[in-house]
């Protein structure tokens, strides 16, 4: 007789009401100092609680900066901030052993990126070398420097801006680290009214060092247990792996989504679930994160002209049904 297999531990409705209050709280408190969408602040949540990396592609002085400021200020957790230029080294981000000459040995000195959360601004102004120093740190949740590995702080959340990539000094990130990124998002200008409100509400100074920590890290510890636990069913996989494969069919495409994107996907999906008061993923989650989860990780044929690869996800959304 076969053993039977343990049931997986699912998430409580307990748990689901103190995550939905840990992203109201955490969501009202950013927004009081940045203007953006309701739905890109919800994407920053899902991405904490997802254990993803975020990275944010816009124009200069949108709040690029400033969104990843007040999500630090908002978490009591370890923050640091990481600009990047040409002569940025892969060292100065991971650390480096340092000759101690009273004690005649080396020791290893942590970089930046031991904090819980990273701000890795202007990601694509650094060369290729130090931005291929972020890869293991971003999978893998350890350093490794002469042979000796370190572990990561945890939660462990990279938070990079970049500008577009036809600006002048810029680096386009390698597909392998793209492919690290779990969402990629955009803000956008600000409306007439908001950009009003933003210019009476910033006249006083940076209303971002007002912000005040609403969230512990036990508390994102929590929160992200949770969301693992979160009930995704074999139809709902199904349905992943089909949006997958019907990226890569499609002619407009040269390189289609991964199988690490269907993981973050579906890693996503179960946090936003979790986030709007839900124990289970549905399609529906699925389909309102593929453009920010999938669309990055795609490229085009070069015959592919005014095409965008947000039109390849749309297509994939559209011509695959919900199981």
């Amino acid at each position: 007789m076969e053993p039977i297999e343990p049931l997986p531990e699912t998430v409580d409705q307990a748990e689901v009401e103190l995550t939905m209050a840990f992203a109201r709280r955490l969501e009202e408190n950013i927004a009081r100092a940045v203007k953006v969408r309701p739905e890109v602040l919800r994407r920053v949540v899902v991405a904490l609680l997802a254990e993803g990396h975020i990275l944010v592609e816009d124009y200069p002085g949108v709040g690029k900066t400033a969104l990843a400021r007040a999500l630090s200020r908002s978490l009591d957790c370890q923050f640091a901030r990481v600009q990047c230029t040409a002569d940025l080294l892969p060292a100065d981000i991971v650390g480096t052993n340092v000759y101690n000459q009273r004690e005649q040995r080396f020791e290893f000195r942590p970089g930046p990126i031991f904090a819980n959360i990273v701000l890795v601004d202007e990601i694509n102004r650094a060369s290729p070398k130090t931005q291929s120093g972020l890869l293991e740190c971003m999978q893998e949740r350890h350093v490794t420097v002469d042979v000796f590995s370190h572990e990561l702080a945890s939660p462990f959340l990279v938070f990079a801006t970049q500008n577009p990539v036809e600006y002048e000094g810029t680096y386009p990130l390698p597909e392998a680290q793209v492919d690290r990124f779990m969402v990629h998002l955009s803000l956008g200008y600000p409306s007439p009214a908001e950009e009003a409100g933003m210019l009476a509400g910033h006249e006083g100074g940076d209303r971002v060092l007002d912000l005040e920590a609403v969230v512990d890290r036990a508390e994102v510890l929590d929160a992200q247990s949770a969301a693992r636990r979160v009930h995704a069913s074999r139809a709902l996989r199904d349905y992943i792996v089909a949006l997958l494969r019907h990226t890569r069919a499609d002619t407009r495409v040269e390189l289609g989504a991964s199988p690490r994107a269907g993981l973050m996907l579906l890693r996503a999906a179960k946090a936003l679930a979790l986030v709007s008061g839900r124990d289970h993923a549905l399609p529906d989650d699925v389909q309102a994160l593929a453009g920010d989860v999938l669309a990055h990780r795609i490229m085009l044929v070069p015959e592919a002209a005014g095409v965008e690869r947000e039109d390849v996800v749309a297509a994939a959304v559209a011509g695959v049904p919900a199981l």
